[in-house]
C-alpha cells in the first residue's frame, strides 16, 4: 500500500506541491525577526518574480528552475495555463500580515500552510469518502486539515476550546471549492476568528 502511494506520480506531485505550499509557514519567522512590513515586501517580491517567469513560461520562453518546478508540480489541468496557486499563496500570506496581529496572522499563516497543505495531501493519498458540494474533497482531508490547523493554534491561544473553534472554522473554510482562492479564503477567514479570540 505504502510503496504504492509513494510511486504514483500524482501522488509525488502533490507532496512537491504541497512541500512548496508549506514553505509559507516561515513567513511569521521572518515577520518576527525583519517585522511584517519588510516581510510582505519580500512576498511582494516573490509574487512580481514567479509572475513573471510564469507569463514567460506561457509564452514559450522557461525561466529556469523556477519553470521546471512550475512543470513538474502543475496538475494536469494547469499545464498549459497561468498557475496561480503560488500567487494567490502569497497573497494570502500579505492579507494575514496586513490584517491582523502576531498571534492571529501566524496562526492564519499556519492554517494556509499546514491546514490546506495535509488536507491535500491526506485527502489524494489516503482518499475516503468525499464530501458533497465540495468539488471533490474528502472527510480524510478534512479531519487532516482540522488536527493540523489545532496543532498550530494550540500553542498561541493555549486553550483547547478556542484552538477547537479555529481548527474547525479553517475546516469548514477548506472546503469551500474554490480551487486557488482558498488561499486567500483560508487564512482571510481563519485571522479573523483567531483575532476576535485573541481580542477578547
Amino acid at each position: 500500500m505504502i510503496s504504492q502511494y509513494v510511486l504514483d506520480r500524482p501522488v509525488q506531485q502533490e507532496v512537491l506541491r504541497k512541500s512548496l505550499h508549506m514553505s509559507i509557514a516561515l513567513s511569521p519567522g521572518v515577520a518576527n525577526t525583519l517585522g511584517a512590513l519588510p516581510t510582505i515586501i519580500l512576498l511582494a517580491l516573490g509574487v512580481t518574480a514567479y509572475t513573471l517567469a510564469e507569463a514567460l513560461r506561457i509564452s514559450g520562453r522557461r525561466v529556469g528552475l523556477i519553470s521546471l518546478i512550475t512543470e513538474w508540480a502543475s496538475r494536469e489541468r494547469d499545464r498549459d495555463r497561468f498557475v496561480l496557486g503560488p500567487v494567490t499563496l502569497g497573497l494570502g500570506a500579505m492579507l494575514a500580515l496586513l490584517l491582523y496581529p502576531a498571534p492571529a496572522a501566524t496562526i492564519a499563516i499556519y492554517a494556509l500552510a499546514f491546514g490546506d497543505g495535509f488536507a491535500s495531501l491526506m485527502g489524494r493519498s489516503l482518499g475516503g469518502p468525499r464530501i458533497p458540494g465540495t468539488g471533490g474533497k474528502t472527510i480524510t482531508g478534512a479531519f487532516a486539515c482540522f488536527l493540523a490547523v489545532y496543532a498550530a493554534a494550540f500553542p498561541l491561544t493555549r486553550h483547547p476550546g478556542e484552538a477547537a473553534a479555529i481548527a474547525l472554522s479553517a475546516t469548514l473554510l477548506e472546503l469551500v471549492p474554490v480551487d486557488d482562492l482558498d488561499n486567500i479564503l483560508l487564512p482571510v477567514g481563519t485571522g479573523l476568528i483567531a483575532s476576535i479570540f485573541f481580542s477578547s
